[in-house]
């Protein structure tokens, strides 16, 4: 038979003593403290994380060169309009507005290149369909393929075909 605990023995009236703590069981002050160190620590590490990092210093600015975008070096030559129908469907109407940006050094007469470059991009905007030029991807999909053949046709000398209006009708 297993032996029973030793009860206390109680006068009337009389409280029975508090039960003791087991062996290593944190005490209420032990508790407190270890409450108040972690809530110290996540307070802290909140506010490290709330604090913006310091702003980069912006890179010096250069003078403005004339037209604000192109480098000095570079000019900028509107092409006349280029208005025709697309490949398919054939009542459809296109009509677009570039400009170029070449290469002022290596080319002495850009409006005899914007002609030439403005042939190639008819012949181009010919062949295309409606469904290629539809959306966001299909307009960077036809202006790469224009600065592409810009830059053919001219030998590299042209750095890139500005498109400033494209409409489809």
């Amino acid at each position: 038979m297993a032996a029973e605990p030793e009860l206390p023995d109680l006068t009337p009236g009389e409280a029975p003593p508090p039960p003791r703590a087991a062996a290593g069981a944190p005490s209420l002050l032990q508790t407190v403290l270890a409450t108040l160190v972690v809530t110290v620590m996540a307070g802290a590490m909140g506010a490290l994380f709330a604090v913006p990092p310091p702003a980069p210093e912006p890179p010096a600015k250069a003078e403005p060169s004339p037209g604000g975008v192109v480098p000095a070096a570079s000019g900028l030559f509107e092409m006349p309009p280029i208005v025709t129908n697309i490949g398919s469907p054939k009542d459809t109407w296109i009509r677009l507005e570039a400009s170029i940006v070449f290469d002022a050094k290596a080319v002495e007469h850009p409006e005899t290149l914007a002609e030439d470059i403005a042939g190639d991009e008819l012949a181009y905007l010919r062949t295309i369909t409606l469904a290629q030029v539809e959306g966001p991807i299909g307009l960077e999909n036809i202006r790469q393929d224009l600065n592409e053949r810009a830059a053919i046709r001219s030998g590299g000398k042209v750095s890139e075909l500005v498109i400033r209006t494209l409409v489809l009708q």
